[in-house]
């Protein structure tokens, strides 16, 4: 292929460990009849490996010097591009009739938690997505009540579905190597969340506040939402810190304060 250079503005590093490749293949498991989108083919270090195992593949890309190489080798039949910034294109027109979509890629760095919640948006047309991360993004998806890496992200996103870590990327899996260590997460969305929020909006402000005093106890952060008397009819300890509640406790005493269950007709602008 021929040579590209990185940009910077759109936060490059390109993949060019085969084992690695390989290995992130393999989990996915694939089946022929997948409808498959690849987000930031890049180089095609991971395409032409998907290609050997799918007789057809969407990919997402931005960069026109990429989306020219990628043309110049491929054929429609086989790759679909999609000329377009992840942030802004809309993955439910490729869900196909009768399924969901997969949806796989190295995300830039840069990104990365936006196109996640871009994506959680649309997931009612998504089975699974599988992405190479930063290793601390990984870390704060897939963490658990009482860590170092519980926090807002965690939360918002395990609300929406579960959040696997599956293996570790060093740095010099990619060129130019990154400053920093990457792993591969998987996000299958929940057909339906296991604790239904009854108003989502409310949730993540909640949630947002509750973390604006991080190390104080969480009567704290929500005294101006929660009263002393619903952390008691929720059997909610008060004293407890933000990052020791899970997504079940947030939902809770989100859908506690909700301003729409006193007032319907008030629509959310969040």
């Amino acid at each position: 292929m021929t040579e590209h250079r990185t940009r910077k503005r759109f936060g490059q590093h390109f993949l060019h460990d085969r084992n690695l490749v390989d290995r992130l293949v393999r989990t996915l498991g694939l089946q022929p009849g997948d409808t498959l989108v690849e987000i930031g083919p890049g180089r095609g270090a991971l395409t032409y490996p998907l290609l050997e195992e799918m007789p057809h593949l969407h990919v997402v890309e931005l960069d026109r010097d990429l989306i020219a190489l990628l043309r110049q080798e491929n054929s429609p039949e086989r790759l679909t591009i999609h000329e377009s910034d992840a942030l802004r294109f809309d993955f439910t027109t490729l869900k196909p009739a009768d399924g969901k979509l997969r949806v796989v890629g190295n995300l830039p760095y840069n990104i990365s938690t936006p196109l996640i919640f871009h994506l959680l948006a649309q997931s009612t047309a998504i089975s699974d997505m599988t992405f190479m991360l930063q290793k601390e993004v990984v870390d704060r998806l897939t963490a658990s009540p009482g860590t170092r890496d519980w926090g807002r992200l965690s939360i918002m996103v395990q609300y929406h579905c579960q959040a696997d870590y599956l293996f570790f990327v060093p740095p010099g899996a990619f060129s130019p190597p990154p400053k920093v260590d990457s792993a591969v997460v998987r996000l299958i969305p929940h057909v339906s969340p296991p604790y239904p929020a009854k108003d989502e909006a409310h949730l993540r402000r909640l949630v947002t506040q509750a973390f604006t005093q991080r190390r104080k106890a969480i009567r704290n952060g929500l005294k101006s939402l929660i009263s002393a008397e619903q952390f008691e009819a929720l059997g909610i300890d008060p004293g407890l810190r933000p990052d020791q509640l899970g997504v079940a406790e947030y939902v809770a005493l989100a859908n506690a304060s909700t301003p729409a269950a006193e007032n319907p007709e008030t629509p959310d602008h969040d």
